[in-house]
């Protein structure tokens, strides 16, 4: 790992290139010094140019030694001129580089195709910047999409609420209006208003479970749990919603079986799970639950269903907030969208895995999770 790391921040192009800047930048200090010294402080070579100087101008030598002087002094500021403009553009040499990571930095926020490019010599920020770009763009249009499948649930739990209420005040009122209703169909109208009743709390109810979804964060609290127990308590509870569509659901698990985790939490889990297999079961087909050892460390719990073969793609969305396989969202069948992925939440906050595959008409939903049973 540590290896990997090195050659993917290697930045031995760039030390180089550096190098070989400072290394000019010294010998253009070298070679003015070098300059200075002959032409100064070597009297050979002050002593050379003024005798030049005077016979070419043809003068004194005071008069040509003066001239000497003055030509030296520009000389300097010439050359301390340069040393400035060298030493200017081998910072900007140096800093360019930075300065082209942070204008790569702020295409992080711009959303766009285009892949950010760098010198070679800084490959490896340029594929971690590219990286980075391609996470922040996906992690957006994750976000985007679950803001969309949110408003598009708000929307149409919005629809499915009026129109139970709406049946519950019409009833209502035809019960209130009309005194000598037959008691037969006193009684129908009763239990239809009833019914909607029912169906809009379940409504109401999805709208506060979005919102403790978003705003509260899931705290477990783990105790031994008799797996065996808490699957056939399950079985009997849910009964009634598999009895409403002719399925039944049988176990397989050890009688001894022990979990240790969140009782409350995980229950929550495989009653969702199982209630999506009897949702999206063949009508008068068994539901198979299977709870065994699957190491000395773990146990699976494998909830199998028969019914339509879910494309790969939405086996892959399955578990995403908001999700639902019933895109039509009938008024009667599902919920908001959230049970799976708060089972993978609390699954994951064990320190377990949620899976599920689809073929040929078997759908299985696969949960794996610690054993840790410190139980005696």
């Amino acid at each position: 790992m540590k290896d990997k790391y090195k050659r993917e921040f290697d930045y031995t192009r760039l030390q180089i290139k550096i190098l070989f800047a400072l290394i000019g930048v010294i010998a253009s200090s070298f070679f003015a010094l070098v300059l200075m010294y002959f032409l100064h402080w070597n009297s050979i070579g002050g002593r050379w140019i003024t005798q030049i100087t005077g016979d070419i101008l043809r003068i004194g030598f005071f008069g040509a030694l003066n001239i000497y002087q003055l030509f030296f002094v520009l000389l300097v500021l010439l050359i301390c001129a340069g040393l400035l403009f060298v030493i200017r553009a081998f910072l900007h040499y140096v800093t360019k580089p930075l300065s082209d990571v942070e204008q790569s930095l702020g295409m992080l926020l711009i959303d766009n195709s285009e892949e950010i490019r760098l010198p070679e010599e800084l490959t490896a920020i340029t594929q971690r910047l590219n990286d980075m770009k391609q996470t922040l763009e996906r992690r957006n249009l994750e976000a985007q999409s679950a803001e969309q499948r949110k408003n598009e649930l708000v929307m149409y739990l919005a629809h499915d609420i009026r129109t139970p209420l709406t049946s519950v005040i019409g009833y209502l009122s035809l019960l209130e209006e009309v005194e000598n209703m037959p008691p037969e169909q006193r009684k129908k109208y009763t239990h239809i208003a009833l019914d909607k009743s029912y169906r809009l709390e379940k409504m109401i109810n999805e709208f506060f479970e979005i919102t403790r979804y978003n705003l509260q964060q899931i705290q477990i609290e783990k105790t031994n749990i008799d797996l065996y127990y808490m699957l056939v308590q399950l079985t009997d509870e849910l009964l009634p919603i598999l009895s409403s569509h002719g399925n039944t659901a049988v176990l397989h698990a050890d009688e001894e079986l022990m979990l240790y985790g969140d009782a409350e939490k995980l229950g929550r889990v495989f009653t969702n799970v199982l209630k999506n297999a009897a949702a999206y079961s063949f009508p008068n087909t068994e539901i198979q639950i299977i709870a065994q050892k699957s190491g000395s460390d773990t146990v699976t719990i494998t909830f199998q269903n028969k019914g339509d073969t879910i494309p790969p793609e939405k086996c892959a969305a399955i578990f995403e907030k908001f999700y639902r396989l019933d895109e039509a969202r009938t008024s009667d069948t599902g919920g908001a969208g959230l049970g799976l992925a708060i089972a993978k939440e609390i699954i994951h906050l064990h320190g377990g895995s949620i899976t599920v595959e689809s073929r040929e008409y078997i759908t299985s939903f696969v949960i794996t999770l610690p054993f840790n049973h410190t139980a005696s």
